[in-house]
């Protein structure tokens, strides 16, 4: 049992996975789920998995007082039996106790455990409410991780902690029961929550989403983009009511717009009305393709603006990432890559190349030791990513993971891209130019923001799973003078000859 925060400190001095409720959302999220005082909440059963220090244990408490005064029932004997709580931080579940006393309820309310909830046991219950923590998947230690991939089958991926919590709960509802969570929206959207997506998509019915990105829902500023889910624990159904608010005050009178539930892990349709237009086509319909730069594994080795000095000329390529691409201009920093593979992708024989061996052979103990090299002890010189040096001639754009820039960048064939860059290949510099003129305007950058999950600023992420799901219309079936006018015309991208 763990009595604090096992996860470390945020940059603001809390705990990861400690993000507090504001109370107006929370009054809202137990009326989403019918827990009102008007009603006999005398044999609901409710769980907060995460209670931290009670905002919703102490509605839920202030709830069940005002209907014990309607319909005449034992207030701290249905408290200690219908409510649970969990926490893994014994200072919280003190405080929480200190608050729901402080209400009149005086039973010892052994109800309310500190313990780790994903490994705990748990009971059935009718109600799973709460704000789950979140805690990033590079911040879970190693032996929860390991356990959340035997006893969660939709922890996958780069999976956030939140999301084999959405996994118990949803398991542990009644038959018609009812879940609520307030939650980061990666889910949604990304590759780590496809597998919590399908579960849901195929075995519960997705009644409500309310898009909070826009709203500050939390007692603090965080760099969470949040989204509100109403799940029943029952049979999917073909629509689901979408709401975006824009400020929590709002949420008194959503207005719901009915959408079509996906029946696959992919809910793009959800946020993007683009995706259901059959009269346009993805990137890759149009004959392009879609890469990210490469990965070594040891970038301080392989990647620098003195390897000319260092190696043998034939096995350097110029290398461009997302540092040299700022504002309207592209800028080289004279940083070369390291090839140490031959035409057919078999490494090379550093025998052969003197001056590259003895360069390697300095960090040999260093580049041993990254997992791509332990599977064969031989190869302790190769990168993570195959390198294809015929890469660096074709034309490409280039786009940086992250970015506010309203630029984007067309390589005539000088450069290699590194791993914090996608490019996209394919058909001529000039089809290039001028689908990078139809991914900068504001049809696009609106979809892109519908469809990634924003950073702090708004600014969208290049992913190529996020470009793989952009709608354009057919720009092959313009004409070709009209194609060069149009890019000709357009100020958001430069093109490097």
């Amino acid at each position: 049992m763990t009595s604090s925060n096992p996860y470390g400190l945020r940059a603001g001095g809390s705990g990861h996975g400690d993000v507090f409720t504001s109370p107006e959302v929370v009054k809202y999220m137990l009326d989403l789920v019918g827990y009102i005082p008007s009603s006999d909440l005398s044999r609901i059963t409710v769980l907060e998995p995460s209670c931290g220090d009670g905002e919703f244990l102490v509605e839920i408490a202030n709830r069940l007082i005002e209907s014990s005064k309607i319909y005449h029932f034992d207030v701290n004997k249905v408290f200690v039996n219908c409510v649970f709580g969990y926490d893994i931080d014994s200072r919280k579940i003190d405080r929480c106790k200190e608050r729901i006393r402080a209400l009149g309820i005086k039973v010892n309310l052994e109800n309310l455990h500190i313990e780790n909830f994903l490994s705990c046991d748990i009971p059935k219950v009718d109600v799973v409410v709460g704000n789950p923590p979140y805690v990033r998947y590079e911040n879970i230690p190693e032996i929860d991780k390991q356990y959340c991939r035997i006893k969660f089958s939709t922890f996958y991926y780069r999976a956030d902690l939140y999301i084999p919590f959405f996994e118990k709960t949803l398991k542990h509802l009644k038959p018609g029961g009812k879940h609520c969570f307030i939650c980061a929206n990666r889910w949604l959207k990304n590759e780590y929550g496809k597998k919590l997506r399908s579960m849901i998509a195929h075995q519960y019915r997705l009644q409500n989403i309310i898009n909070l990105e826009k709203a500050n829902a939390f007692q603090e500023n965080v760099l969470a983009y949040p989204a509100i889910t109403l799940i029943f624990n029952q049979e999917p159904s073909a629509k689901l009511g979408f709401a975006d608010v824009e400020e929590v005050l709002a949420l008194n009178n959503v207005s719901f717009e009915q959408r079509a539930v996906p029946n696959s892990d992919d809910w793009t349709i959800l946020f993007n009305h683009a995706a259901s237009n059959n009269s346009l086509y993805s990137i890759e319909e149009l004959g392009f393709k879609i890469g990210i730069g490469v990965a070594t594994g040891a970038d301080r080795v392989f990647i620098s603006n003195q390897l000319p000095n260092l190696v043998e000329p034939e096995l350097l390529l110029p290398a461009i990432n997302a540092r040299d691409l700022r504002g309207d201009n592209m800028q080289w920093n004279g940083e070369y890559l390291l090839n140490p593979y031959q035409p057919n992708g078999e490494l090379i024989d550093l025998s052969c190349y003197p001056k590259a061996m003895r360069y390697l052979e300095q960090y040999k103990e260093l580049l041993s030791k990254r997992h791509i090299a332990k599977k064969n002890a031989t190869k302790w010189y190769k990168t993570i990513d195959r390198i294809y040096p015929d890469l660096k001639d074709e034309p490409k754009i280039l786009l940086p993971d992250m970015s506010g820039n309203r630029y984007l960048f067309v390589d005539n064939g000088n450069y290699y891209p590194l791993h914090n860059l996608y490019y996209i290949t394919g058909h001529s510099v000039y089809e290039q130019k001028l689908l990078s003129a139809i991914l900068i305007s504001d049809k696009i950058r609106e979809q892109i923001g519908c469809i990634t999950t924003n950073m702090n600023g708004g600014f969208p992420r290049w992913q190529s799973q996020y470009l793989r799901k952009l709608r354009l219309p057919n720009i092959m079936a313009i004409d070709f003078a009209y194609n060069l006018a149009f890019a000709g015309n357009q100020k958001g991208f430069v093109w490097n000859a």
